[in-house]
């Protein structure tokens, strides 16, 4: 399934039914007053978050949305029904905004939360409603109100608890792959993973978390350069982040090149984004010269927690699943 993380759609809720003009029919009372029941109320649209749902693609298909209208009103002072609320589904993780106003209206950020972006119309008055000691047989009603019309921005930041940072090639791809059942496309070239992947970690004796690969992050992201600010958004809401470094592909003289690269576009997007827990873990130790240069990096880098792995190998990726799990 390809994976939409924009979309726009627009929802009209329902209209009101209108009221009922009618007038009492009773054998033996030749007189009989207005008896018009009122119009039921059109059907609200409410979004929901489940957590079924990944991705917006639902939408790439369907962009107007419609709720019923409510039932008219009947005689003998019976009340429409009302329309039955449309329910639109959404993943967790989704923004929702007015996109007449750029007003954020709701943020889902947890299961089973429900929000009315659209009223149903307010059903019309009937005649019963009309009827003065002057004007004691109104033939008239009030018709329904009419459902309210908006266009929404949604937009989905991925909710992980670990986010996978790093430069192209970096091996993001192949460590998800072999940590969970998700499968990204793994090539040698850069941007391989041109749209995001999350998958479910499990280890013994700890809860089950989400860890997150997000596209390769290259110098000038946070002006839009590469995949740019594309995905850069989807790093905001994991609780921690990996950077994970090509240990053969260190650079002797300038070891901690890459990790900076990383961190000062994290930085230029948001400074917040620096201040999430952090682990830098060297990958491909498998191969040639590998261990050489992780030992020049780590002589630079005595503040960080650092781990090695091979994800091709499998080697250090239980151990590292294990202190993921205790880190968030």
């Amino acid at each position: 399934m390809k994976f939409i993380d924009e979309a726009f759609i627009k929802v009209q809720s329902g209209d009101g039914g209108n009221g009922c003009v009618s007038f009492r029919r009773e054998r033996g009372v030749p007189k009989g007053g207005p008896n018009g029941g009122d119009g039921g109320r059109g059907g609200h649209v409410i979004l929901k978050s489940v957590p079924e749902k990944r991705t917006l693609y639902q939408f790439r298909f369907q962009h107007q949305f419609k709720a019923n209208k409510g039932k008219n009103g009947l005689g003998s002072h019976k009340t429409g029904a009302n329309a039955a609320d449309l329910f639109i589904e959404v993943p967790v993780g989704t923004m929702v905004v007015d996109n007449e106003t750029q007003e954020l209206i709701v943020d889902f950020n947890t299961a089973d939360q429900t929000f009315t972006v659209a009223q149903g119309g307010r059903g019309g008055k009937g005649n019963k409603h009309f009827a003065t000691s002057t004007h004691r047989t109104p033939r008239f009603s009030q018709p329904g109100e009419t459902g309210h019309q908006r266009t929404l921005h949604l937009e989905l930041k991925l909710l992980a608890d670990v986010g996978l940072v790093g430069l192209p090639n970096a091996g993001k791809s192949t460590l998800i792959s072999v940590m969970t059942a998700a499968r990204p496309k793994v090539a040698d070239y850069p941007f391989t993973t041109l749209t995001p992947s999350i998958g479910i970690v499990n280890t013994d004796h700890i809860e089950p978390y989400a860890i997150a690969d997000i596209p390769g992050i290259i110098e000038g992201a946070h002006k839009g350069v590469g995949l740019g600010l594309q995905f850069l958004k989807h790093i905001e809401r994991t609780r921690v982040l990996v950077h994970l470094i090509d240990a053969a592909d260190i650079d002797e003289n300038n070891p901690l090149a890459s990790y900076q690269t990383i961190m000062g576009e994290l930085k230029s997007y948001s400074q917040d984004l620096t201040q999430k827990k952090q682990i830098v873990v060297l990958n491909k130790m498998d191969l040639p010269d590998a261990q050489k240069k992780s030992d020049i990096f780590q002589d630079h880098a005595k503040h960080l927690t650092i781990h090695k792995i091979s994800a091709a190998t499998g080697d250090g990726i239980s151990d590292l699943a294990r202190v993921l799990g205790r880190s968030i």
